[in-house]
């Protein structure tokens, strides 16, 4: 009995059977009781430490489920051979202090952000709702593979409407972001086919896993340089053609042209079109989506919820050329789809009623406003700094002429807690540029805060 006469403080916010749980396997670690040793019966126990048997049973009971002693009906509980030292907790003094790495600024020039307060909450609400109910249990179950047929025929209608795009719910395959999509669009192709990509472009494509076969190609003001791409060994293209990002370049009607007889020439060539916010378009009428001109099937067209609705709802999609779709069914017929059925349905019941069109309605009618409130106060008090990429999209760019470089002006308006994003953060191969080159989102700036955030921004380029 001696060496099971252990100190247990009744005063200890940890539990009385926890405390005699440690004691007891601590023991039987260092070897101070021997294996094959028998225990003292609850009964004998409980009255030598002068607690209850309640607390006897459940020590035991969880040294007897984490292996330390065995149990033998009728005789009692032995002390079980130990092959390897276990785990021992260590014991810490202080917590440890994780930073987070969510920083919160003043102004934020995302370009990815949206206008938290223009979204229908009330509207969004009652359709989750109601689909929150005992008739709507067979969502609980797997989906279709490509997304919920619902969603995709909404979709499908919507693109035919806004984009005159032609397409029918089997071409159409729904993910969770651009970033999960495109390598499924890739694994459509040999391993070793080279992918073209724009040079700034999306900063979102996993380029470390296409090194080996990622082709930088220029930008110009009138879109990506197709002369390029045509002396490359490139088989596909990843291609923003109506918003070029980050520039904002609008690709020409005749390097449209010459980008779908590029794609006609060889079977194995492909063009990936990204449509990501082609919603919001503030001069001219909008841009014509390559998939709808395309009369060769060539075109795998995408795009995303992320700006129109929210970034968060994390629903994007792309649209098959037909002929690629048994190739597609036969390499992902394990696949199921990564959206959550319940978001799908809400969604598609929100555009099924015509929510969406007056939601996108009411946001552009928005976006112009923020968008045009920061062209005339850059160019009213800022006539120095050149500003591009301003006929579409929810940022711009802006070319500051300083003799310090890009990365002492982002580490600036840090310093004045603004966040704002440089050019340099979308290069794929060096590119030379006059000036310090910065995108300046506005979506997630109010409409009432954009003077100031400006007039902040530059004032901390200065000081």
């Amino acid at each position: 009995m001696d060496l099971l006469l252990f100190a247990l403080d009744k005063n200890n916010d940890k539990p009385l059977y926890e405390q005699l749980y440690l004691n007891l396997k601590d023991a039987i670690i260092q070897k101070q009781i021997a294996t094959g040793t028998k225990l003292p019966s609850k009964r004998q126990l409980a009255e030598f430490l002068n607690i209850s048997q309640t607390t006897i049973e459940l020590s035991y009971g969880q040294l007897l489920a984490e292996g330390y002693i065995i149990s033998k009906p009728r005789i009692g509980y032995f002390v079980e051979e130990i092959d390897e030292l276990p785990y021992i907790e260590k014991t810490i003094s202080s917590p440890i202090s994780i930073p987070s790495p969510v920083e919160s600024f003043i102004f934020d020039f995302s370009p990815g952000k949206i206008d938290e307060n223009g979204f229908p909450f009330k509207i969004w609400r009652k359709y989750a709702k109601d689909l929150l109910d005992e008739s709507s249990k067979s969502l609980l179950q797997i989906g279709h593979r490509q997304g919920e047929q619902e969603l995709r025929a909404q979709i499908a209608r919507y693109l035919y409407e806004s984009r005159r795009i032609h397409c029918n719910v089997e071409q159409i395959v729904i993910g969770s972001g651009t970033e999960h999509l495109l390598p499924m669009i890739l694994r459509l192709f040999q391993d070793d086919s080279k992918l073209a990509l724009e040079n700034p472009g999306y900063s979102a494509i996993p380029r470390n896993d296409l090194q080996h076969r990622a082709i930088p190609i220029s930008v110009d003001e009138d879109g990506l340089v197709v002369d390029e791409l045509e002396n490359s060994a490139a088989d596909l293209v990843y291609i923003t053609p109506s918003h070029q990002f980050p520039t904002g370049a609008v690709l020409s009607a005749t390097r449209r042209t010459q980008l779908l007889k590029w794609a006609a020439q060889n079977p194995t060539r492909y063009i990936i079109e990204d449509d990501y916010d082609s919603e919001f378009r503030y001069i001219g009428k909008p841009i014509p989506a390559l998939q709808g001109l395309d009369q060769n099937d060539k075109v795998i067209y995408m795009s995303t919820f992320t700006k129109s609705l929210m970034p968060s709802l994390r629903v994007a999609y792309f649209v098959l050329p037909l002929s690629l779709v048994p190739k597609y069914r036969e390499i992902f017929n394990y696949y199921s789809a990564t959206v959550p059925r319940f978001d799908q349905h809400i969604l598609a019941n929100f555009m099924k009623d015509g929510h969406f069109s007056k939601h996108l309605n009411r946001m552009r009618k928005l976006y112009r406003k923020k968008h045009d409130k920061l062209i005339t106060v850059l160019s009213k008090n800022y006539p120095n700094i050149m500003v591009t990429g301003d006929v579409a999209g929810m940022h711009v760019l802006i070319s500051v002429p300083s003799a310090l470089p890009e990365s002492e002006l982002k580490a600036r308006a840090r310093q004045a807690n603004i966040n704002i994003y440089p050019l340099s953060k979308y290069v794929l191969a060096p590119i030379p540029y006059e000036h310090p080159t910065f995108l300046l989102g506005f979506g997630g700036i109010p409409l009432e805060k954009i003077e100031e955030a400006v007039h902040a921004l530059m004032n901390s380029f200065t000081h």
